[in-house]
């Protein structure tokens, strides 16, 4: 599943990041990291940005973005 597809309030394990180059980079740096926990906290309207929680940090992705995260749900 992408982090995309994920719903408000849904907490899900990072698996990988399906990109290189500055987004993989960029991402890392934000610690998006394999393993971590990711909580979805907003949503915007028409789905773009999504803002998340990860290692008590909020932040903000693009969809685009987004999508290149799996992820698998857990509760």
């Amino acid at each position: 599943m992408k982090l995309s597809e994920l719903k408000i309030g849904q907490k899900a394990r990072i698996l990988s990041i399906k990109t290189t180059g500055p987004l993989k980079k960029r991402l890392m740096d934000m610690g998006i990291l394999e393993g971590e926990p990711i909580i979805v906290e907003k949503v915007a309207p028409l789905g773009d940005p999504i803002d998340i929680v990860v290692k008590n940090y909020h932040l903000s992705l693009r969809k685009s973005e987004a999508e290149k995260i799996e992820v698998e749900v857990i509760e």
